[in-house]
């Protein structure tokens, strides 16, 4: 399976894709394209130490640059990629997207990051965790793949939510990954099912 990862920042959900691969988690799976909305991200330093083609997009190339990138991989990733994907582009290959919350909650537009965990927070949640779904037209609401739960401490600030947060949205990612490189799946209401 060819995989074009799209990030915007640091790159860690980048990294533990490149981490399971190296290690043999997810043998059948290759990263053919890293695209990133930000020429200085860390992300592309990673991607460039290990090898992988990297593209830099502007917004107003967003269409042009990623339908030849989306044609020539079998899933595209979105790991800290903050810009929405283009109508026109969620119907060429199956794209996922890993988030900082139990989705249906503290998703949409503008909720990303510290925005999201401090929202969390200020709801009186007693727990969160990283939700994978399938991008769809409807933003953060497409049909959830894997969640993986944990606790939001009585200290917690969102900074310090969001950063316990990351090690399971590497877990999830990786696991989300292998599980649509190895089975078909199938989609069930707002479930994607793994037979």
């Amino acid at each position: 399976m060819r995989l074009a990862v799209l990030v915007s920042g640091n790159g860690t959900n980048l990294q533990s894709i490149i981490d399971a691969i190296r290690e043999r988690y997810i043998p059948k799976v290759e990263i053919s394209f890293v695209v990133s909305s930000n020429s200085d991200a860390y992300a592309l330093k990673r991607a460039e130490e290990n090898g992988l083609r990297t593209v830099v997009v502007a917004k107003k190339e967003l269409v042009s640059v990623l339908k030849p990138i989306f044609e020539r991989v079998d899933l595209v990733v979105l790991a800290g990629f903050l810009w929405i994907i283009p109508d026109e582009l969620l119907k060429i290959k199956p794209i996922i997207n890993v988030h900082p919350s139990l989705l249906p909650l503290f998703g949409g537009k503008g909720m990303y990051g510290a925005r999201v965990s401090g929202a969390i927070i200020a709801s009186g949640m007693r727990i969160s965790g990283p939700t994978v779904h399938l991008v769809t037209n409807d933003i953060d609401g497409g049909p959830i793949i894997m969640q993986k739960c944990m606790e939001v401490r009585d200290d917690d600030t969102p900074e310090s939510l969001l950063e316990r947060t990351h090690p399971l949205e590497h877990q999830i990612l990786v696991e989300a990954i292998k599980q649509m490189s190895e089975k078909k799946y199938k989609i069930v209401g707002k479930r994607v099912i793994f037979p």
